[in-house]
């Protein structure tokens, strides 16, 4: 039913195995590199077509530079952190209240809520655009962060609240019960018997969201428009020109914009492993 572990096969499956190993990291790496060697070439690489080979010259620092002091970046990357913070709290606390809820409580129609919840993230969110985009127009949310911000929690708490919830129903029970007996109301069970155990299941979760909001360019581009709220995702392609884009602007772009996520994850990795790994062996 399982594969054999690579350990238990043949030596040469096993030599071919670690061939193949180093050549599908290179591979999956090809295109970073790519986007990273692309950042310090002139633009005149690009006028006489040199794409791959090695660079005629390193303008690593005035392509930065350009990108930091001669752009709206540093607009567009606070911008992304105003939309991306909210979101991840509002979506992790929303989610936190509502898998205790379907955890916790038997009740007729918590089958069919949880359901709801989860048929949300099957809907293909191109079907959307046009419908999203009407309500924000009639709220007077369109280009801004505030309305992407809700898009993003309400759009994010279904799957959020499939986390939570499976995660909460994997918890001693007993423990609840417990508190029960003791005459500890439902609240304080929530904020202090439920919640701490929670913490590896938000670390995990803070970071997927981060990195899910960060990233996300096509609501980016539906909702907003202008350095006044566009989050970096669709900052960087304010480096087109009219007759010819700056992709030497566009790759140092959009290696400063992919290393927020990244040092999130580095920085959360021990939660963000726990948080996933946690009751796998039960």
């Amino acid at each position: 039913m399982f594969p054999t572990p690579i350990a238990k096969q043949s030596r040469g499956a096993q030599i071919t195995y670690q061939a193949m190993l180093p050549l599908a990291l290179i591979l999956w790496l090809a295109p970073l590199l790519a986007v990273a060697l692309f950042s310090v070439k002139p633009a005149a690489d690009f006028t006489t077509a040199n794409y791959w080979g090695w660079p005629s010259s390193f303008d690593g620092v005035a392509n930065y530079g350009k990108v930091f002091l001669q752009s709206d970046m540093p607009r567009y990357l606070l911008n992304s952190v105003l939309i991306t913070v909210p979101t991840v709290i509002g979506a992790v606390a929303l989610s936190c209240m509502t898998g205790f809820a379907l955890g916790v409580y038997r009740f007729r129609a918590n089958l069919w809520i949880f359901f709801m919840f989860v048929a949300g993230n099957f809907v293909p969110f191109q079907i959307l655009m046009v419908p999203v985009r009407d309500l924000t127009l009639g709220l007077g949310l369109y280009n801004t962060k505030t309305g992407l911000v809700l898009f993003h929690i309400a759009f994010q708490t279904g799957f959020c609240t499939l986390f939570m919830r499976n995660f909460i129903r994997a918890l001693p029970f007993e423990l609840i019960e417990a508190a029960r007996v003791e005459g500890v109301s439902e609240w304080r069970i929530f904020w202090f018997v439920v919640l701490p155990l929670m913490r590896p299941a938000i670390a995990a979760l803070s970071v997927l969201i981060f990195t899910f909001i960060w990233n996300d360019y096509f609501w980016a581009v539906v909702l907003t428009q202008g350095a006044e709220s566009q989050p970096v995702t669709a900052g960087i392609t304010s480096f087109n020109a009219q007759f010819r884009a700056a992709y030497h602007l566009m790759s140092a772009g959009s290696i400063v914009a992919a290393l927020p996520p990244v040092a999130m994850f580095f920085l959360m990795q021990k939660h963000f492993i726990a948080g996933l790994t946690l009751g796998a062996v039960k």
